[in-house]
């Protein structure tokens, strides 16, 4: 089947969701894209999609659906790309299996580790995984900020066996219109990589509502990065997993001792995202919505407590974090004095 010939669905558009689903459709793709943004879905049915990039603004017409919608057409998807937040994964996919095709397939394009609860829905023969890293906003209905150009975003894509097979390569040919493409045996390691990354970086800065470049320069924000990074390495040691060059670097990039891989991870991450730009909880809060770093930060405290590893820094950040969700503190920076003093103060929590 060539790539035009499969029927796509991005289900959830936020600001991942919309990037995506503009440039598969800007290449000609049938790609509809469905959402639980009344405003935003409205948006894009009047005046498609705007996305600005660093070097190009894309305006076009879009396929753009409400949730709703999915009842009213029944129709049959080849390729669905999953774009919510972890804690929407099982109900939105729920809604969405009915109309995947027996032998079509999802890709998760979401930070944490989802692709267990993607396949408890549709099944492992029906799952893909992916790491991603594309940085982009939005918070008015129908407009995107994206940061990274298309040759600065970087998926990797793999089985979840680890094999080669030709419906990833379909995928990966798909998938090539957004961004730079990485086909990898070991996708679970890349994801796990990809949140040791994410807790160095979207866990502490997170709480302090700053621009990544003024939270980077608070005095100690690298110690505590890198204490959360060795603690979500251990964990993910004991878990299983292998570390995976991501963002692009190769093995011969990412070699080194533990801190090195752990430093070259965030830094990377960090340059391709752009010092001005706000990491996702931010974003969250903006919204009024509940960041997902309980399934970041808050996995990797959870399955310490599990396997007797101290997990002190990233239980610290899921706490803080938590309590930002529930209204109880607001999100500033003084949330950094706050996560020092917890982690100085509490012995290593196991």
């Amino acid at each position: 089947m060539a790539i035009t010939d499969n029927k796509i669905a991005v289900l959830g558009t936020g600001s991942i969701g919309s990037s995506v689903g503009a440039d598969l459709t800007h290449a000609g793709l049938d790609v509809t894209l469905i959402d639980q943004w009344p405003a935003h879905v409205e948006a894009m049915k009047a005046n498609g999609l705007h996305i600005q990039f660093p070097d190009e603004d894309l305006n076009l017409p879009v396929a753009a659906w409400h949730l709703c919608e999915l009842a009213e057409h029944v129709p049959e998807f080849d390729v669905v790309f999953l774009a919510v937040k972890s804690y929407d994964t099982l109900w939105m996919l729920q809604l969405m299996e009915p109309y995947l095709k027996d032998d079509g397939v999802v890709i998760g394009l979401q930070n944490a580790m989802n692709d267990e609860r993607i396949s408890s829905v549709v099944g492992v023969e029906r799952t893909i995984g992916c790491v991603v890293e594309l940085s982009a906003e939005i918070f008015t209905p129908g407009l995107v900020k994206r940061d990274t150009t298309r040759d600065r975003t970087w998926f990797g894509l793999g089985e979840l066996d680890g094999t080669i097979t030709p419906r990833l390569e379909m995928v990966k040919s798909i998938m090539e219109n957004v961004a730079k493409i990485t086909l990898t045996n070991n996708v679970e390691g890349g994801k796990w990589t990809k949140l040791i990354a994410n807790c160095m970086t979207m866990g502490p800065i997170g709480l302090t509502g700053l621009k990544n470049i003024d939270a980077r320069k608070l005095p100690g924000m690298f110690d505590i990065a890198v204490q959360l990074g060795r603690e979500a390495m251990a964990v993910g040691d004991a878990l299983g997993y292998e570390l995976e060059p991501i963002l692009g670097l190769t093995a011969e990039e990412f070699a080194g001792a533990d801190d090195d891989v752990l430093i070259k991870a965030m830094e990377t991450l960090m340059n391709v995202v752009g010092p001005a730009s706000v990491t996702a909880p931010i974003h969250d809060h903006i919204k009024g919505r509940k960041s997902d770093m309980s399934y970041i930060n808050g996995l990797v405290a959870e399955k310490g407590e599990e396997f007797g590893i101290p997990v002190t820094h990233n239980a610290a950040v899921a706490e803080i974090d938590r309590r930002i969700n529930e209204h109880e503190i607001p999100m500033d920076d003084s949330n950094f004095g706050l996560l020092k003093s917890m982690v100085d103060s509490l012995p290593n929590r196991v």
